[in-house]
């Protein structure tokens, strides 16, 4: 005979200890995206004509115009010039 009051408390159990996790995660995540934000509006501040950055997808370059609000002007190889935007910029190469 199957006892459905433990099986009872023992979903509830459960659920508790999984509603516990899901809050430590959420929190943990607020967390990073907060500091990972500040080190993004750095980025963009700091960000100057003849800085060598890196874009999101790996590709070096150095940033040759700083254009209007949001897009640059980035040399990625000799003579070779495009326009992006400022968001795509992963980090500044010291």
């Amino acid at each position: 005979m199957i006892n459905w009051e433990v099986v009872l408390w023992t979903c509830i159990t459960l659920a508790v200890i999984m509603g516990v996790i899901a809050m430590i995660l959420t929190v943990i995540s607020a967390v990073n995206m907060k500091k990972r934000r500040k080190q993004i509006g750095d980025l963009h501040t700091t960000l100057a004509v003849g800085s060598k950055v890196m874009f999101a997808g790996g590709i070096y370059g150095k940033v040759v115009r700083l254009g209007q609000e949001e897009i640059i002007d980035v040399e990625v190889a000799p003579k070779t010039i495009i326009q992006i935007s400022r968001f795509a910029i992963q980090g500044i190469v010291e």
